[in-house]
Formats: structure tokens, sequence, C-alpha cells
């Protein structure tokens, strides 16, 4: 069994992602710029926001932090995201989710134009994708499968089962693979025969946030597997895969934490490399 690296995976990634800020740099004089909206005082959050941030030093991308305490109002959140968007030096815009209660998201994250949406939420860059159109892709499925191409593997005829339907993970995930030419099953909390529907997949991909749900029993010998799950279980994090049971049947497999976490920040990073490339290609 090969354990898929994203942790190291990622860490290549902002190196290469460091060459091409320094030569957007270079030739426009500025840099490539993003914006992390932090909205109350959430730990996870937090840590979040960090770790994304100190994703941008490493490739060289400028951030730009803005914190609103707990009591912000809609107006106030939605007017930050508006002057944001009109910055031409911000190229991406990220609110960190989830927001405090009595905020609406989706009003908040409709005010981010599809250009600066580097976390690929908007309706827009789904539907693009929905239709194979060049678009913004949320960053966890997207990090999915830069994973599976680093590692040669290949998705074109294959059977991937899709455990999840967010809007955020499963779906777009679905898209993806589909786009590759893989054939593609959803599966949520209302599929009747899940088992028998993992046992399928040449390609599993668990996105539903329980820990240790799939097992080795439901996955078929030599599939490759990943682990969208963060899950804490006594203090500890889990995915939402089994792992010790699935690595003897398991190919291929995304440890908790160190796979899929660390290529979301990678992906978001990429995101505003393109946005910020896409943006100036547009002014010349």
């Amino acid at each position: 069994m090969t354990v898929l690296d994203g942790k190291n995976t990622a860490a290549q990634i902002r190196a290469e992602l460091k060459a091409r800020t320094d030569a957007f740099r270079k030739k426009n004089g500025f840099a490539v710029g993003l914006a992390v909206v932090l909205v109350g005082n959430d730990p996870a959050s937090q840590v979040y926001v960090r770790n994304k941030i100190k994703g941008c030093e490493e490739a060289g991308i400028r951030s730009f932090a803005n914190y609103l305490p707990e009591t912000a109002s809609q107006k106030e959140v939605e007017s930050l995201v508006r002057e944001l968007a009109e910055n031409p030096a911000i190229h991406g815009i990220l609110v960190q989710l989830p927001l405090p209660k009595g905020l609406d998201a989706e009003a908040i994250l409709a005010k981010i134009p599809a250009e600066k949406d580097v976390d690929g939420f908007c309706a827009q860059n789904i539907g693009a994708l929905a239709l194979g159109e060049r678009a913004t892709v949320a960053c966890t499925p997207l990090g999915v499968m830069e994973l599976l191409r680093r590692y040669g593997i290949s998705v074109a005829g294959k059977r991937a089962v899709v455990v999840g339907r967010s809007n955020i993970v499963g779906k777009p995930m679905a898209m993806l693979l589909l786009n590759a030419d893989a054939t593609v099953t959803v599966c949520h909390s209302r599929t009747s025969n899940l088992k028998e529907e993992c046992l399928r997949a040449d390609i599993l991909i668990a996105a539903v946030g329980r820990a240790n749900l799939i097992t080795a029993d439901m996955v078929k010998e030599g599939a490759v597997v990943v682990d969208v799950g963060m899950n804490r279980v006594d203090g500890k994090l889990c995915g939402d895969v089994d792992y010790a049971s699935v690595s003897q049947k398991a190919s291929f497999l995304t440890p908790v934490p160190g796979g899929v976490g660390p290529m979301t920040i990678a992906m978001l990073l990429r995101n505003v490399c393109d946005a910020a490339e896409r943006a100036t290609e547009k002014k010349q």
C-alpha cells in the first residue's frame, strides 16, 4: 500500500507557486494578493486562517488579513467584502466559514466577484465546472485530483464512488471525476446499499464527516481510497476511513492528517495565482 502524502506534495506545489509569483511580481511590479476575512473567534477557523496566511508567505503571495468581531453585522461584513472586491491589489477573496450565528453566509459570499472567488463556491464557477468549461474549482476536490495526478493514478475509465454530496466537496468532486472520464456514483445518507456501492469502486472518495465510516469490508482489493474527512475522536484527529483496516486492502490511501488537508490549502494558493494571471491578461 502506498501512502498518498499530501503534506510533501503540497510543499512541492508551494515551491512551484513561489517561482510563479516571483515571475509575476517581476513582470507586473506588484504581488499576487489574497484577502482573508475572519469573523468571530472560532478556534478552528483561527487555525485555518493562520495556516492559509503561512501558506501565502511560503508561496510568495501577499496576504491581506481582515478580522471582524463576533458582533459584526451583516451590513459590516458585506461592506468589507465589497471593499475588497474593488481593490485591484487583491486577486482572491476568502471568507472563512462557518460564520457566527445570525449572519447570512450565502448573501456574503454572493458579494465576491466570480473572478475573485478562489474558493470556487459561486454559482458561476460551479456552473462552468458542470459544463466542462474553465472554472475556479473548489479547493478540496481539486486537491484530490491533483494528488491522484501526481501519483500517476489514472481516472479515465475507472469506476469512482464519492461518499458525500456537499456543495463544497461531494458534488464538485463528482463533476471533476466525470469530466476526467470516470464512471461516477454519488452516495449519501439516503443510499440504502452503501457497502455494495463502495465495493464497486476503483477509486473511493470518503467525504461525509463521520469518523471511521468506511471499513475494510467496504473496500475492493486494490482500490484507491481518498479520505477527505476530518473528525476528532477522544481528542485525536481521524478521517472517515478506518485507516488501520483499509490500509490492508487499498493500493493507495491518504492519511489523516497529512493527506487531503494540505492539498486543499495548496489548491487555494494555486487558484489565487491563476486569478491574478487572468486579471493581468485581461488588462493587457
